[in-house]
């Protein structure tokens, strides 16, 4: 079970687009590979698993436990593990949480992927500094992206102080396409296996496989244990417009016993009969319309237990004004309107605790969204602190069986000690 971890100095290297391409092209040699991206992303997973084959978890050093980090990273095969923003670059104010600390929780090396196409011999003192930072964090390799042509290579190769793996040239058909949460998901990409095969060659072409693969440093086994689910069955809404469910939460539920049960409110689907209807986050506002259509989907949450988060939590409201101001009535379950004609950014890791519902106790969480909030009347869901454990104001709503909030559930969280 080796594995090893592609981190970046920061955001916009070129990260995501060598992980799937490397993912791709050691499946087609032949190579049990796997990926698992760092932090609360539900995007980047799912073009892992395109491109492997096999589910993608998430492993996050701010919100989970190192041994339920050890478990999900625990498996066959080879481990590449995506980082997030900079290797070092965490949650304020200390940078907790950062890709390094996934680097010393697995003692995995790091293969830093340099955004080269603005620099020369300056790659020299870039990748000294990272790799001398924490010598706890073992920067064992680099791959040059975006290299301008093979005169640029030699000069980076020349300057560049650690064993280059690669140099990867400038291709801007590997581009894909955004959305204001991110990329676009891998289901609704209409090129996705071209786009994995391009990446594939390109990086079968200009990186050493065999040397990246030789890095891999091995895992440490670890028993997972199963997570306690918020019922006994679970109605799981997923589609296009509820996307946004942790893998690592349901497949621990299922393992703990739970009975999950998926329906498509998208396809106009009744909630399945089971003890809580859980409706997770993703794009409900760009399906507003087809939503406050589909009354059968609608009338099978009234008079249920039912949990919303994020995108979720605004189709239990009363309504939801989309991005052209339009008002779409949703399931009047809360007293909530919710806007995105005037979007405002609300992000960042949470520390929530609450005493109602399913899901009452203490939590890590996060948040990540442009919805504003019109009117919200009721008892508040959750109490919450930002990562540097400032309050915050209250988060979600209750109002008998119903409940929801913006924030995404990642762990759960012993406040006595806070996230490990």
């Amino acid at each position: 079970m080796p594995g090893l971890i592609l981190a970046a100095p920061g955001s916009g290297s070129g990260k995501t687009t060598v992980t799937l391409g490397l993912l791709r092209a050691l499946r087609d040699r032949g190579i049990a590979v796997r990926g698992a991206k760092s932090g609360p992303d539900y995007i980047d997973p799912r073009f892992h698993e395109a491109a492997s084959g096999v589910p993608c978890p998430n492993l996050d050093a701010w919100a989970m436990p190192p041994e339920m980090i050890a478990s999900l990273a625990a498996g066959p095969g080879l481990l590449l593990v995506e980082g997030a923003m900079g290797l070092f670059d965490g949650a304020p104010p200390d940078g907790r949480g950062a890709v390094a600390d996934l680097a010393r929780m697995l003692s995995l090396p790091v293969v830093l992927v340099v955004d080269a196409a603005r620099m020369a011999q300056s790659v020299a003192p870039l990748v000294a500094g990272f790799a001398g930072f924490d010598p706890e964090v073992r920067v064992a390799g680099v791959i040059l992206n975006r290299v301008g042509s093979a005169r640029h290579e030699v000069m980076l190769r020349a300057a560049c102080p650690l064993p280059v793996l690669g140099a990867v040239p400038r291709d801007p058909a590997l581009a894909l396409p955004s959305r204001h949460l991110g990329l676009v998901q891998a289901a609704e990409h209409p090129g996705i296996e071209a786009f994995l095969v391009g990446a594939a060659r390109l990086m079968t072409a200009h990186l050493d496989l065999d040397s990246i693969v030789d890095i891999a440093a091995p895992l440490a086994a670890a028993t997972r244990r199963p997570v306690a689910p918020p019922a006994q069955s679970l109605a799981v809404a997923r589609d296009a417009a509820f996307a946004f469910a942790y893998p690592h939460l349901l497949d621990g539920w299922h393992a703990a016993g739970a009975e999950i049960r998926t329906f498509s409110p998208l396809a106009d689907e009744s909630a399945p009969g089971a003890d809580l209807v859980y409706l997770p986050g993703g794009y409900p506002e760009l399906h507003a319309g087809r939503l406050a259509g589909n009354a059968r989907f609608l009338r099978s949450l009234q008079g249920r237990a039912v949990h919303g988060e994020c995108g979720g939590y605004m189709v239990m409201g009363d309504g939801l004004v989309d991005a052209a101001g339009a008002r779409h009535a949703m399931a009047g379950l809360l007293r909530l309107e919710t806007s995105f004609a005037a979007r405002r950014l609300h992000l960042g890791y949470r520390r929530l605790r609450g005493e109602h519902g399913a899901f009452a106790g203490s939590w890590a969480g996060h948040e990540f969204h442009y919805a504003a909030v019109l009117r919200a009347e009721g008892t508040p869901l959750w109490a919450v602190e930002d990562a540097e454990g400032n309050a915050l104001p209250p988060d979600g709503l209750c109002a008998g069986q119903a409940t929801g909030g913006f924030a995404h559930l990642i762990a759960p969280l012993d406040p006595g000690r806070g996230p490990a």
